[in-house]
């Protein structure tokens, strides 16, 4: 059968672990959307009984695969190149969606970074590092959505 033939070409290698690590990173992301607070705080980070509980970009930047190498997200962008051989490079839908999950990637690892120095630049403080947690939110948000686009492209199930 050609198109049999046709799609057994379009594999690779990887293809198997790409798609796995796509719908791992993806629910991890929904996990970590959903436990949003929790998962940005930490509490006990210090021997100062007074300090408590305080927000902390560091999830963020774990979750969007900036934090290890064996994250399912780690190097998204080569990950969805790869998978792009799938369908093709003249899927317009994938390329945005691959396009708008590389940018979401890079500016919430950036944006949850700022964040970590928040209290060390001149007027911060706590709120400045709430305010830039939140903002890293709307990318983690993004990243998500573009992640679930892609998915449903690939016609990959997530249980």
């Amino acid at each position: 059968n050609p198109q049999e033939t046709l799609a057994a070409s379009k594999s690779y290698p990887q293809e198997t672990a790409d798609k796995e690590n796509l719908i791992k990173g993806y629910k991890r992301l929904n996990f970590l959307l959903n436990n949003w607070e929790k998962e940005t705080t930490i509490c006990g980070r210090t021997d100062n009984p007074y300090i408590g509980c305080e927000r902390t970009p560091e999830k963020v930047m774990e979750y969007l695969g900036f934090k290890s190498m064996n994250d399912p997200l780690f190097r998204i962008d080569k990950t969805l190149f790869r998978l792009q051989a799938l369908v093709g490079e003249d899927d317009i839908d994938y390329m945005e969606a691959m396009e708008l999950v590389n940018q979401a990637v890079e500016d919430g690892n950036g944006i949850a970074f700022v964040s970590s120095w928040g209290e060390a630049n001149p007027g911060g403080g706590k709120d400045r590092i709430d305010l830039f947690i939140e903002r890293a939110k709307r990318f983690v948000i993004a990243t998500r959505d573009g992640l679930g686009t892609i998915i449903k492209i690939l016609d990959l199930k997530v249980d």
